[in-house]
């Protein structure tokens, strides 16, 4: 499995038991705090690995580092932090490697498993399914508005959602015929939700109100705190109908570039509310229900 339907992972299969997944991901600081930086690095990079259903076993370190302008206690932190996260998860760091640069930048690569007939991809949706979302929206707005000094509340729930491990969510959908999982990241709600839908060949509804936010997310939106990311989004994607009025906070929220977000599952609508339940039973409050697929299409996604 490789680029095909843009799955979060590439998928090999080593025999009819195992397949080795792997993804890599890295970016520049998101906060200030080095060490909750390397933590939500590390929970972004392995991500990836859950949404394909599988379990991380081995990460590397992916840093540059300005070692002329900050002091080594900077990269021990965010190293630091990343070795908590992975640990966490179960799995074990391995190596890596370390560049001089001028801004500093952290992330994994990493190796997971999973059996080859478990393997979830953005590409089995079906007419019917319910769309469940495990993490709540807004962490690139209250990321824009941290740089302004505003709406502490909000970028302190926004960081500790980002390093937050999509372990629980994924292990909770275990016992569960999803259909389709993707995590949310970059492209927003809406873009990989796109990816899903079009490689899954359905029409989508997604009900603005019932989309979990991140506290002072909306507030922050409707202030003008956008990230260029977000109109990125918005332009490239063709296929999305805002039904009715939506408010326009509401609308970037659904467009915001997420870091370490939350997985999105399809799955059948009964088995959807008892995952829901699970989710909630093991401390996932914000997961919630935000749309159902409604038929075969090519990728429409109808938000009301």
């Amino acid at each position: 499995m490789g680029h095909d339907t843009a799955d979060d992972a590439g998928v090999y299969k080593l025999n009819d038991e195992i397949a080795l997944i792997q993804t890599v991901d890295f970016f520049t600081p998101i906060v200030d705090d080095p060490y909750t930086f390397g933590q939500i690095a590390a929970a972004n990079a392995l991500s990836d690995v859950y949404a394909m259903g599988g379990r991380p076993l081995t990460a590397m370190n992916i840093v540059a580092f300005p070692t002329c302008s900050l002091p080594p206690e900077v990269l021990l932190a965010i190293l630091q932090g990343g070795q908590d996260k992975v640990s966490e998860a179960g799995a074990v760091i391995v190596g890596g490697h370390t560049v001089n640069d001028a801004e500093p930048k952290y992330g994994l690569s990493v190796t997971g498993i999973a059996h080859p007939d478990r393997i979830l991809t953005n590409a089995g949706a079906k007419a019917g399914d319910l769309l469940i979302l495990t993490k709540p929206l807004g962490t690139g707005v209250l990321a824009t508005a941290a740089k302004a000094d505003m709406f502490a509340e909000g970028v302190r729930a926004a960081a500790e959602s980002m390093a937050a491990l999509n372990r629980y969510a994924a292990e909770a959908a275990e016992g569960y015929p999803v259909n389709a999982c993707t995590d949310i990241t970059g492209f927003g709600l809406l873009g990989h939700l796109f990816e899903l839908a079009s490689a899954s060949r359905v029409q989508v509804t997604v009900h603005s109100a019932a989309l979990p936010l991140l506290p002072e997310a909306a507030a922050a939106a409707a202030m003008g705190f956008v990230p260029a990311g977000a109109y990125a989004n918005r332009d490239y994607l063709k296929t999305v109908t805002f039904v009715g009025a939506v408010p326009e906070n509401i609308r970037d929220l659904c467009f915001d570039p997420q870091t370490s977000g939350g997985l999105l599952f399809s799955l059948p609508a009964v088995c959807a509310r008892e995952l829901l339940a699970e989710l909630h039973g093991r401390g996932l409050a914000a997961a919630a229900i935000i749309g159902e697929v409604t038929k075969e299409g090519n990728g429409e996604i109808y938000v009301d």
